[in-house]
């Protein structure tokens, strides 16, 4: 990839669309650019799994486009949690990577992940892909978004305080949290620490629980 002529000034010339078949190749490619600590353990989508989401749920699978490039995509479905801050991993959420559990009557937007490239950060492609998300929610009159989330630098402070201490730390801006602090300044909400929920080495394998609810949401049923 070229050196970066995107910056805040142009950063409306980024494409947000629904992702094509034709978009899988750039976007393993893009998810072992953007998670590479996760790569090294095999951890990013596959191409088959990426087709498996385009044919269940095609609306909910998002990429970034600029100059013909894929610099940023996110992968959604919608499920049910009984009850409704369960405990979960990462595979037990994306039904074994696949989306095998989506459920066009649940009542949550799952965020099975989101990546941007390195070279293309901290100029609100991700927030543009979660704005992408929350439109489909309220669109489909979803209740909420959830997720779990990284605690990417975690690995640097286990010896000194909790998952739970740290992520405390990081919501009174005690402690830099690259994923966190973007989720909380894009209107989620912590509830609470997953444990082993993915193998991640930065995380150390913890997550944090986390909503947005849909202001939008009309109670049906």
């Amino acid at each position: 990839m070229p050196n970066q002529k995107l910056s805040k000034d142009t950063v409306h010339r980024v494409i947000i669309r629904n992702m094509k078949e034709q978009d899988i190749p750039k976007i393993v490619e893009l998810q072992k650019a953007s998670f590479p600590h996760m790569a090294t353990e095999g951890v990013y989508w596959k191409p088959h799994q990426l087709e498996a989401h385009l044919k269940v749920f095609p609306e909910g699978q998002f990429c970034a486009e600029y100059e013909e490039k894929i610099i940023g995509s996110c992968s959604s479905l919608i499920m049910t949690l009984v009850p409704e801050y369960k405990e979960h991993t990462w595979l037990e959420a994306c039904g074994d990577s696949f989306f095998k559990n989506h459920n066009i009557k649940g009542d949550s937007l799952y965020a099975a992940d989101v990546s941007t490239h390195p070279r293309y950060r901290r100029l609100g492609i991700a927030s543009k892909l979660y704005n992408a998300r929350k439109q489909l929610a309220i669109k489909l009159n979803l209740r909420r978004i959830i997720a779990g989330g990284r605690l990417f630098n975690y690995c640097e402070h286990e010896k000194e305080m909790t998952p739970l201490e740290y992520v405390q730390k990081v919501i009174k801006k005690e402690i830099k949290e690259p994923v966190l602090s973007f989720q909380l300044r894009n209107g989620f909400k912590f509830i609470k620490i997953l444990h082993n929920y993915l193998k991640d080495p930065r995380s150390l394998n913890y997550a944090t629980f986390i909503e947005w609810k849909n202001p939008h949401y009309v109670k049906t049923r």
